[in-house]
């Protein structure tokens, strides 16, 4: 049934807040836990990354003052505490996962390695991949495109509070139209925020497609993977 047999799952830290704006929406965590053990449900492997935006996000805190590198390090704990949540929401309705640090954070969770992540993958539990890259000056957009390739990913699946990629903002202008389908390379020409450019490049240069869709309605997970066209692909 699913169009791919291994996925890199990234979802939006801002997305959890729901219309909180800042902190972890309880009910959209349950919506996202649900979602996410359907779609193991059908085999597929499943490793996810989630942002830390409801809670830090180290480039604001940088314009307010703060050191860059110790503010995107708090950022990458935010990606922690939201990764726990999302590990505790699984374990709630009986989802095997497992969560993985790219920074030493033990017994917090395992330190990263592909090879871990796979077998974790291989053995049906859900990688939960954790602390961005482990380095500073990288967004967790790259930290997923990194993430998606070291572990063959077939795709990255962008699950966001938008339902694909349109010309312009579609939250700002009634005017922005939606892409069935686009390519890096007209991304990058026309300055289009799917991620950001280093993101974007290595998706580009590593063959990896991404599928960006509106995780935040219940199914659409579940949807994606049956192959129906709900969002946008970005591809070579």
């Amino acid at each position: 049934m699913a169009r791919y047999k291994r996925i890199l799952l990234k979802l939006s830290g801002e997305s959890l807040a729901a219309n909180a704006k800042q902190g972890i929406d309880t009910q959209r965590l349950s919506e996202y836990a649900a979602q996410i053990k359907e779609a193991a449900a059908t085999g597929i492997e499943i490793a996810i990354v989630i942002g830390g935006g409801n809670i830090f996000r180290g480039l604001s805190g940088a314009g307010k003052g703060f050191d860059r590198v110790k503010g995107d390090q708090m950022g990458m704990c935010a990606t922690v505490i939201n990764a726990l949540a999302l590990s505790s929401a699984l374990d709630a309705i009986g989802q095997k996962n497992r969560l993985f640090t790219a920074i030493r954070m033990e017994p917090v969770g395992e330190f990263y390695t592909k090879w871990r992540a796979i077998e974790a993958m291989q053995r049906g539990e859900i990688a939960i991949l954790a602390a961005g890259t482990g380095s500073p000056y990288f967004t967790t957009d790259t930290g997923s495109s990194l993430r998606g390739i070291e572990i063959e990913a077939d795709a990255m699946l962008k699950g966001t509070r938008v339902d694909g990629v349109y010309s312009a903002d579609p939250e700002k202008d009634p005017a922005a139209t939606k892409f069935h389908d686009i390519t890096y390379a007209e991304v990058l020409a026309r300055g289009l925020r799917v991620m950001d450019i280093t993101a974007t490049a290595m998706c580009m240069e590593n063959n990896l497609p991404i599928y960006v869709f509106n995780m935040d309605i219940p199914g659409n997970l579940l949807r994606v993977l049956r192959g129906e066209d709900i969002g946008t692909l970005v591809h070579n």
